[in-house]
């Protein structure tokens, strides 16, 4: 099978898509500059540490290992610091992503996987959210990948560079087999949050507003298994070999949780008590993100293993409890 370059390869995505490739033959090729990744996470194929920035790098990369395709993972992704340090992400994100581009076209590379996120949408009115909404994002996090989206497309007509961008909404969970899991410092996704709380490793968990007009008053997002997300990038590879264009799908579970109902949920799987306190709303924070990720049952014969909220909690609670991620 062939090598296949996972740019953020060292990252909590990206770790179990190498795991997901590797499970079916492939041989994942790790590019990584270990800012927010890390080497222990690299477990199933060689690694090679640099920047989407540095096209000599990624030029020696791909003449070294030929893959066959890029899935491409790196990228700053914490909303409220794009909102303070826009300029930070259009130069990785945006910029980055331009110079893989155009190493790939130099070396005759034509298909990417690309991670993209529920955040192209903003605010949408519909609920759940189809592909064909507009792309309206209210951060710069969420529009940085609409421009890399854009240029994907701009790309295909140009070089031929086929594409598929997959719109995560809400990554949660790890590795059943307990292999890799979540890792990030500082850390800003909920569940590992509100762990970290039943852990006694943070005094209380803050809830964001919960002046909402949601039932409950917080936020509610679609969580899905990590371990799908990473199915549904081999799908994806898959079902790109025979077809030509730009394209994009959705990933989501089709049912949101509440800020709250994720507290809840994590105080049944634990059995411990968890202190939650309510704090000022996040900017660029959208009340309610759902997603219908119809397209990508009909198209990529994909389909969520894990729908059930404590399902997801009780994966994310033994990599915790394993030790792997306690990071203050």
């Amino acid at each position: 099978m062939p090598n296949i370059l996972v740019t953020g390869g060292a990252g909590y995505i990206g770790s179990h898509v190498c795991k997901a490739l590797a499970d079916k033959g492939y041989t994942p090729v790790v590019y990584d500059n270990l800012v927010h990744g890390h080497r222990w996470a690299v477990k199933w194929g060689p690694f090679e540490q640099g920047d989407i920035s540095n096209p000599r790098a990624l030029e020696a990369v791909m003449t070294q290992y030929e893959p066959a395709a890029v899935i491409h993972l790196a990228a700053y992704a914490y909303v409220g610091e794009s909102m303070t340090h826009p300029g930070k992400y259009y130069r990785n994100n945006v910029a980055g992503s331009l110079s893989l581009l155009e190493v790939m076209r130099e070396q005759g590379v034509d298909k990417i996987i690309f991670s993209s996120t529920c955040a192209v949408y903003g605010n949408p009115e519909a609920s759940p959210i189809e592909e064909d909404v507009p792309l309206d994002p209210i951060n710069p996090y969420g529009a940085s990948k609409v421009m890399i989206e854009q240029m994907l497309a701009d790309f295909q007509r140009a070089h031929g560079i086929d594409s598929v961008a997959l719109r995560y909404f809400n990554a949660a969970g790890a590795d059943p087999d307990g292999k890799t899991g979540e890792a990030h410092d500082p850390e800003t996704h909920l569940i590992p949050l509100v762990l970290y709380g039943a852990q006694g490793v943070r005094p209380q968990v803050t809830v964001y507003g919960d002046d909402y007009g949601t039932p409950d008053g917080t936020c509610i997002r679609d969580y899905i298994h990590v371990t799908d997300l990473a199915d549904a990038h081999l799908r994806a590879l898959e079902w790109l070999k025979g077809r030509n264009g730009s394209h994009a799908f959705n990933l989501g579970n089709e049912r949101g949780f509440s800020v709250r109902e994720v507290i809840e949920s994590a105080r049944r799987v634990t059995g411990r008590p968890i202190h939650a306190v309510t704090g000022p709303r996040r900017p660029g924070d959208p009340p309610l993100l759902v997603g219908s990720a119809a397209r990508a049952c009909h198209e990529l014969g994909w389909m969520p293993a894990y729908t059930q909220l404590d399902d997801i909690v009780e994966t994310a609670w033994k990599w915790h409890l394993q030790g792997s991620m306690l990071v203050k």
